[in-house]
């Protein structure tokens, strides 16, 4: 099962204060499980992004299914694949 990051970013108008938002992570967890997925972590990050996300699911199709459950809940995503370090060597053998 592919592992996905997405970088998330918070509408402030959306959320007044960080409690009311830290409730909607339960929210996204039963969603991201609902669609199949597993959501493995989430970390609040420093830089241009507000947090990144890291979740499993079959592929491309329900990555996609995520974010749009993800954004419903007034969050921006921008979502890539990501790839085990440990694979790179494979990979580039492959090549």
């Amino acid at each position: 099962m592919p592992t996905y990051i997405a970088h998330v970013d918070v509408d402030e108008m959306e959320y007044q204060n960080p409690q009311e938002f830290a409730s909607i992570w339960g929210s996204i967890r039963e969603d991201v499980e609902q669609a199949g997925g597993e959501l493995l972590d989430t970390h609040a990050v420093l830089g241009p992004y507000d947090f990144d996300v890291r979740f499993r699911v079959d592929g491309d199709d329900e990555a996609f299914e995520v974010t749009q459950l993800i954004e419903r809940h007034g969050l921006d995503t921008e979502t890539y694949q990501a790839l085990p370090v440990d694979r790179l060597g494979e990979i580039v053998d492959d090549v």
